[in-house]
């Protein structure tokens, strides 16, 4: 497909999207919906979010093995950027049940065959470089902290956190600045994804229409991007295995928030 393709998507479709206003009911309705297609495609949906707490287990095993046991938080936290991108099997999903489509675990790959696919890699790759410059960043943060040298073990590196000015500097930064790149994530995508699924617009329409859909939108999507935030700690705990539960039910919900929001 032509580069104009790519960035433009299909000239059969409208340049820019009508946004909704929406509010705290809205996100209440998505996340139902999201619970509905959890429960409704259960078997699918824990096979294909396996996926998510087996990459966090291996995230913390490179971590250890590796001796940067310093990116092991950046490393777990940033992994949620790319969320938006390994979550397009579960858009999928939701989209082929509201339509009244098949919506087996294989059906999940037709997003492969998708007109926009081309348009989804771009951003899927955008959202990849994201993660890797928070990698950097958090690394070059600590090292201007505490120098090169690796911690001897994780509770002489948990002590050093907390127990010490510069930790707390770490804690305080790197929450901060990490914050920032969620921001920037959540702007850039909240709806892109999904959109490119239902409509081959190009990806840099995709991205303007998520960025006025947050715009329009600025309480609501506040509120979901805390939500999403709170539900993906709670789903670390123990050990990742929650993300089996929440991150489907998040993807679903995704899904039904971009419909409420775009019309």
């Amino acid at each position: 497909m032509s580069t104009l393709h790519v960035f433009a998507g299909s000239v059969e479709h409208p340049v820019r999207p009508e946004i909704r206003r929406i509010g705290l009911r809205d996100l209440r309705d998505a996340l139902a919906r999201g619970i509905d297609d959890f429960r409704a495609m259960p078997s699918h949906v824990i096979f294909l979010s396996l996926l998510y707490p087996i990459v966090g287990l291996v995230l913390a095993r490179l971590s250890f093995g590796y001796d940067v046991v310093p990116l092991l938080f950046p490393l777990v936290a940033g992994f949620a950027l790319v969320g938006p991108f390994v979550a397009l099997g579960l858009y999928e999903l939701s989209r082929r049940r509201e339509q009244g489509r098949p919506a087996g675990w294989r059906d999940a790959f037709g997003v492969l065959r998708n007109p926009a696919i081309d348009s989804i890699a771009l951003l899927g790759g955008l959202l990849m470089l994201l993660f890797v410059i928070w990698l950097a960043v958090a690394e070059g943060l600590y090292q201007s902290l505490f120098g090169y040298g690796v911690p001897e073990s994780l509770s002489g590196f948990l002590a050093e956190v907390v127990g010490t000015a510069h930790g707390r500097t770490l804690l305080i930064a790197g929450n901060a600045i990490g914050f920032l790149f969620a921001l920037v994530v959540l702007v850039i995508s909240v709806v892109s994804f999904p959109m490119l699924l239902d409509r081959d617009i190009g990806a840099v329409t995709a991205m303007q229409t998520s960025v006025r859909a947050v715009a329009r939108n600025p309480v609501a999507m506040a509120a979901w991007g805390l939500i999403v935030a709170a539900a993906l700690a709670l789903g670390s705990l123990p050990f990742f295995i929650g993300l089996a539960v929440v991150l489907p039910v998040l993807a679903h919900a995704t899904w039904h928030l971009y419909r409420r929001v775009v019309v």
